[in-house]
């Protein structure tokens, strides 16, 4: 059987928000997709289709294009780097004030890796006590 691969910006970051949606396990219980653009429309650089919580405090927004989408972390962008480099996802810094982490989805297939992601961030949150 062969399985097609989810190329499309737009369906990768629904098949993200489902994900994070459907999950409740090690800190991904108080994160939420929250201010959501349902009509969005894929862009050459991006456009915002939603952000994501913890706790009602934003600590990221996804991003759809054509062909990918993207999550930019504004909370722990260093641990953001970190773990999306260990998951094997295409990440980089982004030089604003304050710094945010880039992590790409060029798959549907790498999902289930950026909800780790956004686990790990959480995770390290609640051991700052935030």
């Amino acid at each position: 059987m062969v399985e097609e691969r989810i190329t499309d910006g737009r369906r990768i970051a629904e098949l993200l928000a489902s994900e994070l949606e459907g999950r409740e396990d090690g800190g991904l219980e108080s994160i939420a997709v929250a201010n959501a653009d349902r009509d969005v429309e894929p862009t050459a650089d991006g456009s915002r289709a939603y952000d994501i919580t913890r706790d009602d405090e934003r600590i990221a927004r996804v991003f759809v294009h054509e062909d990918r989408a993207h999550l930019e972390f504004e909370t722990e962008p260093e641990v953001a780097a970190g773990a999306a480099d260990e998951a094997d996802l295409r990440v980089r810094p982004k030089a604003t004030r304050p710094p945010t982490t880039l992590v790409f989805l060029e798959s549907g297939a790498e999902v289930k890796r950026a909800s780790d992601v956004v686990q790990t961030v959480s995770r390290s949150l609640s051991a700052d006590g935030r």
